[in-house]
């Protein structure tokens, strides 16, 4: 009897693993031409938006790959559209594994580009247009790796369901109606966010990184109104002059430093890849213990750890009086911060108004439904264990390290309904070659057939459980 279950546990082992899924040279040459494709397509927000067409060919690349119609979502939403398409398991009351990413990108001109970005262009190993980062070509790299896993007899337990939104860069509407019909999810893998870096001078693997939280973004309107009057008699008040203060104090402003899990992996082990041995002291350090002064001092000496130590709110744009003659009767001054997992807005709110001191100053939360409050996800051994023995198998002995976005994704949205998202791209590239939002956007391809093979082991072992 024992040996019977043996040899049916070992049966039932085999048709849910395929013997070796690995990349092929079709497969990578689906990447590339897929996403040739869909950088040729704008979908940019606003009149002429072409996501609708980008997830059209994405559901028609599914369906000739062996999904069932009724198993694909393809919603239109305004201007833009959704796409979410599940490749059922066995077993059904399992909450599934979720792929995601984003299928529009930000506006990018013609005439400030070195080519046009909106038709694709691979040159000297590099991918161009936009949306080579950003994140396009890592939505098609998920997308054939799923294809090519199915192709190969993997058998899901989880349902593995590919969820790509359609204004991530803007309103994020369909990013929260996507998790929300998503809630019921184990995990989420988003393949915009976190990657793999490459070493500046040799071009090979130095490390690869997850992210497993983001700090909340938030706008916010400060204003002070006067009953004005002629300039030639002036008063104390004065709501340019009280809003200045206001704003100097609030600049001037630093917030306590703290870290989470997180963060404190990613200072503990990036410290290692600092060149600057007192900048690298100063991560270790403040890893150990956030209050040390000496080491935030050190931190907040370099602008890209400022963002990672706490959180931030910065003035960034101000608009006041009515005539060059008058007292001014408003002024009004706008506020942006990237708030530190486990902080609500109204709480920043709060101290930014005993920051500023300036009882007759009001601060509101302005455009509050395209972002939500998230914590971090939580630091999960079974996802770490499977996202390392992934990243190793197809990139080598490299190092893995936690990391903490200052930006926002759609991984908010799955955070805030209590889904652990996890920023886990299959792409190396240099520091030096991200170009995300910006111009000449590129992205190296020769690794194309090991990012395939990542995502085929880290989707084996998150789906079989």
């Amino acid at each position: 009897m024992r040996a019977s279950l043996i040899a049916a546990s070992l049966l039932a082992l085999a048709a849910t693993t395929p013997a070796s899924a690995k990349s092929t040279p079709a497969a990578v040459q689906q990447v590339i031409d897929l996403s040739k494709q869909a950088i040729g397509m704008r979908s940019v927000r606003g009149e002429g938006n072409q996501t609708g067409k980008v997830a059209e060919l994405f559901r028609d690349t599914l369906l000739e790959a062996g999904w069932a119609a009724n198993n694909i979502e393809f919603v239109p939403v305004d201007d833009t559209a959704y796409l979410i398409a599940t490749w059922p398991g066995s077993d059904p009351t399992l909450g599934p594994i979720v792929l995601s990413a984003h299928m529009d990108v930000v506006e990018a001109k013609p005439e400030d580009w070195e080519r046009d970005p909106f038709t694709a262009v691979v040159e000297n190993g590099m991918l161009y247009g936009r949306g080579a980062s950003d994140t396009k070509f890592d939505a098609v790299q998920a997308m054939v790796a799923a294809i090519t896993l199915r192709q190969q007899g993997f058998k899901p337990r989880r349902s593995i369901v590919i969820a790509y939104s359609g204004d991530e860069e803007t309103t994020m509407i369909t990013s929260k109606m996507i998790a929300e019909k998503l809630k019921n999810a184990k995990l989420v893998l988003n393949v915009d966010g976190a990657s793999g870096s490459l070493d500046e001078a040799t071009g090979k693997p130095a490390y690869w990184s997850w992210q497993g939280a983001e700090k909340t973004y938030g706008d916010f309107k400060l204003e002070i109104t006067n009953p004005g009057g002629h300039s030639s008699t002036p008063r104390d008040e004065n709501a340019i002059a009280q809003l200045g203060a206001a704003l100097a104090k609030i600049g001037a402003y630093r917030f306590t430093p703290e870290v989470n899990d997180i963060t404190r992996d990613y200072f503990t082990k990036a410290a290692q890849f600092e060149g600057d041995p007192l900048l690298a002291a100063a991560m270790r350090a403040f890893a150990k213990d956030p209050s040390d002064k000496a080491a935030i001092a050190v931190l907040r000496g370099n602008p890209s750890y400022i963002g990672k130590i706490g959180t931030t709110c910065v003035p960034t744009m101000v608009e006041g009086g009515h005539a060059l003659n008058a007292l001014p009767q408003r002024a009004t001054g706008y506020v942006n911060c990237r708030i530190f997992p486990g902080h609500s807005k109204a709480s920043i709110i709060e101290e930014l108004k005993k920051v500023a001191g300036e009882p007759a100053m009001t601060i509101e939360e302005i455009n509050p439904e395209y972002v939500v409050e998230a914590d971090a996800s939580p630091y999960d051994k079974a996802f770490v264990d499977a996202a390392t023995k992934a990243v190793h198998s197809a990139f080598g002995n490299v190092p893995i390290i936690a990391s903490q976005a200052s930006g926002a994704s759609d991984s908010m949205w799955y955070r805030a309904l209590g889904v652990p998202s996890y920023g886990a791209s299959g792409t190396f590239t240099k520091d030096s070659d991200d170009y995300s939002h910006g111009l000449n956007e590129r992205t190296p391809i020769g690794n194309i057939g090991k990012s395939i093979d990542y995502y085929h082991v880290l989707l084996t072992e998150l789906a079989s459980k």
